[in-house]
């Protein structure tokens, strides 16, 4: 065993330095190079060299030894007390110059929730303790009905005490018959729009704490609590909610443009971008099958034989250009 591998404390002793101090209590002595691999017994002083043979480690009683030892933790405790007053002192005017400024039951403005039952339960007491309103953003297609199921009387305990509830969609959401009947069983200010695509999954409770995924597969959440960040995610949401279209309680379909639809028109802008048919899917919170069935509509409809050919006819056709212009004169007053 090399030097480098046995550091430890001189107070301390390990099993193998043990071992070769009864030895030599029982022997009356050792060879100095059988030490050579515990060299904690000689820094310790419970083994010393022989004058009358230099080749040779002798035993310091275990008498004399252990005083010496516990003399020596005695002197390290003194010395970390004195160091624990020294930053008392240091820390003392810090102290009261921050309670000046801060009051002592200030949460951390972020927390990382580790695991989902932590991020579902913090954003339940969240929830539970809000007195205005809930924004919500939920990203992918349909949502789980136990999913839903579990969040029913949360948010109906939430709308009845006044609060309101305000969520993000992603259009794939808007025929779902699981998502309709959660809210048309809710009692209380809910309004539902949709996008053809929004971001993460986003929570923002009273415009006082939100919660984003800290990962890919949202097993890790942020609790932000900061107000700089909070107000930027809830004007984030404001800015989305402006742009979506009407879910419920009071359905609006976006009419179709020279027989192209609405998804079409987003698949449309996205081919443009040169993204696959998966990147396609996974951003309008489809499968890649219907992905791929809108692509084929859309090229049906543009008189396109190629995927090539399809995004030439796209910029051509001035779909997108019409399609912004009627989303632009939807939102003006």
């Amino acid at each position: 065993m090399s030097a480098g591998a046995h550091e430890h404390r001189a107070d301390e002793l390990c099993e193998a330095g043990l071992d070769l101090y009864a030895r030599a209590l029982r022997e009356g002595h050792v060879p100095q190079e059988d030490a050579d691999s515990v060299p904690c017994l000689i820094s310790s002083g419970l083994l010393q060299p022989d004058l009358e043979h230099m080749d040779r480690l002798r035993p310091v009683a275990p008498a004399i030894a252990l005083p010496r030892l516990l003399h020596t933790t005695a002197e390290d405790i003194a010395r970390q007390r004195q160091r624990e007053a020294r930053l008392a002192e240091a820390f003392e005017p810090l102290m009261a110059l921050n309670a000046a400024q801060t009051s002592p039951t200030d949460a951390p403005a972020n927390t990382v929730l580790t695991d989902l039952e932590r991020i579902n339960a913090a954003i339940a007491r969240a929830m539970a303790g809000s007195s205005r309103e809930v924004l919500t953003i939920q990203p992918g297609g349909k949502r789980p009905a136990p999913l839903l199921a579990g969040a029913f009387l949360l948010e109906q305990e939430m709308l009845a005490r006044g609060c309101r509830m305000r969520t993000l969609y992603q259009h794939t959401s808007r025929h779902d018959p699981v998502a309709l009947a959660h809210y048309e069983n809710l009692n209380g200010d809910v309004e539902v729009r949709t996008l053809d695509e929004v971001t993460d999954r986003l929570i923002v409770v009273d415009r006082t704490v939100a919660f984003i995924p800290a990962n890919t597969d949202r097993t890790m959440a942020v609790e932000v609590r900061n107000p700089a960040m909070v107000a930027y995610l809830a004007t984030t949401f404001d800015r989305l909610w402006r742009l979506a279209t009407p879910m419920y309680p009071q359905a609006v379909q976006q009419p179709s443009l020279n027989g192209v639809t609405p998804r079409q028109h987003a698949i449309a802008s996205l081919l443009i971008e040169g993204l696959t048919d998966a990147a396609i899917a996974d951003r309008l919170g489809l499968n890649i099958r219907t992905a791929r069935v809108h692509i084929a509509k859309l090229a049906a409809t543009l008189g396109s034989e190629s995927r090539a050919q399809l995004g030439y006819l796209i910029a051509e056709s001035g779909i997108l250009k019409q399609a912004e212009q009627r989303d632009r004169a939807q939102r003006e007053p």
